[in-house]
């Protein structure tokens, strides 16, 4: 019975107390109420022709600088502000803070790319195809021997970036355990992609591409993959086949390999952060071992079993985590093979090709008329022309002459895409975006 006497009392004293501290802030409104009113009658007296159109403004300007400051001694008791702070409903502070990051500015896309050699002239037609198409900016990693430093200066110099593209120019260096082997693993150079997670520290994503890559869609568009990996995926690439009775690994590989028919890591998109955190399941030690670990004793083990060189590695590596890779369509990475034997990719056929991949030096060659075709087209447009008349109508008239080949008769693929990329930018610079 105490007990209850006491409870009562307590819940009796809580509600004097809520009950007293309502009136004294209905007196404290009422007082702020009555001097706002003061001010606001001197104000319009004191404003000439029309003083309530002057306080409006008044209060306008005023409240527009108290509505960007997320000071929460704005924001009265039930957490919105006065209609006339602003001259319009203000909502939220989580509101106006999400507003806030949709103005900030845009993300930057990072690009790299790996160049030795006479392979000058492809990493510069790969680089226009890049900046033709993209929105977001780009920065350019361009790994080439110092030969070709001066050369990449004086034409990227030329450039018309319009303020959304810079690049830097870095030295081939691998670790002094090994160089050698490094250097000539493959192709000249091409083992560098590598160590990239371990060179770029301070970069979190990466898209590497080979010098053979043309962007036939904006560069914005695969690097939206990254928002797709889930929590354990570090990497993104597309299979080496669709078809496995022609697929190389899965006849002749004498390693281990990802998947059904193996990796292709001419185009591969990176969470370098995670990579640079992960540590890898192998098959030399119980223990796992980071990125920059891994390397040197997969190649000791594997090099007299490897044919193509450090995507042979990365194939090696995947096998052993296959949960750390994504895989996006052979559109995103379109070889010949995808047509030499007879089109065997389907998303493309669909709608189109995004990304095209001219290995085998078919660019430079008669063998594959319908990829030199894309290729010439871009390196001989110059920037600022009409798209459709200097690079959509020449390209398809040569695309017609290949009709004799496997890739010609499907050379409507080769412009499904570009012509969409054409639209979609007409759309935005009339747009003024």
């Amino acid at each position: 019975m105490r007990r209850f006497a006491r409870v009562t009392l307590l819940f009796l004293g809580c509600g004097v107390c809520s009950l007293l501290y309502g009136v004294r802030q209905l007196a404290l409104s009422l007082e702020q109420e009555a001097g706002g009113a003061r001010q606001r009658q001197a104000r319009d007296s004191a404003a000439p022709d029309g003083g309530r159109q002057a306080g409006s403004a008044g209060r306008g300007e005023e409240g527009a600088g108290r509505c960007k400051n997320l000071s929460v001694s704005f924001w009265n008791s039930y957490w919105m502000l006065p209609s006339d702070v602003c001259g319009v409903n203000c909502f939220w502070e989580a509101a106006f803070r999400y507003s806030y990051m949709k103005t900030q500015p845009s993300e930057t896309m990072h690009l790299a790319v790996v160049a030795c050699g006479e392979r000058l002239e492809e990493t510069i037609t790969m680089l226009r195809s890049a900046i033709i198409f993209s929105i977001k900016p780009l920065q350019f990693h361009i790994f080439a021997e110092d030969q070709l430093h001066e050369s990449f200066k004086d034409i990227l110099g030329d450039f018309p970036y319009e303020g959304k593209v810079n690049y830097t120019l870095y030295p081939i260096t691998f670790p002094s355990e090994g160089a050698k082997e490094w250097k000539k693993l493959f192709k000249p150079c091409a083992s560098q992609r590598l160590f990239l997670p371990l060179i770029l520290k301070d970069v979190d994503s990466l898209l590497y591409v080979d010098t053979d890559i043309l962007f036939l869609r904006p560069v914005d568009d695969i690097w939206s993959f990254l928002r797709k990996f889930n929590s354990t995926q570090i990497a993104a690439m597309a299979p080496e086949h669709e078809e496995p009775r022609i697929g190389w690994y899965n006849r002749f590989a004498r390693h281990p390999y990802y998947g059904a028919t193996g990796i292709n890591s001419g185009v591969m998109l990176m969470n370098m952060t995670r990579i640079r955190r992960k540590y890898f399941k192998n098959d030399m030690t119980t223990v796992r071992l980071r990125w920059g670990e891994l390397l040197m004793p997969l190649l000791k083990k594997y090099k007299l079993n490897i044919t193509w060189g450090d995507q042979d590695l990365l194939n090696i590596m995947f096998f052993h985590n296959p949960e750390s890779l994504y895989i996006f369509p052979c559109q995103w990475n379109y070889r010949p093979d995808h047509c030499i034997y007879g089109s065997n990719c389907k998303e493309a056929e669909e709608e189109g090709i995004f990304i095209l991949h001219g290995n085998r030096g078919v660019y430079h060659d008669d063998k594959q008329p319908t990829f030199r075709a894309v290729y010439e087209a871009i390196k001989n447009y110059s920037f600022g022309d009409d798209l459709v008349r200097s690079l959509l109508q020449p390209l398809e008239l040569e695309l017609q002459k290949t009709v004799h080949t496997y890739c010609g008769r499907v050379y409507e693929v080769f412009m499904k895409q570009l012509k969409k990329s054409v639209r979609d930018l007409s759309v935005r610079r009339s747009k003024g975006s």
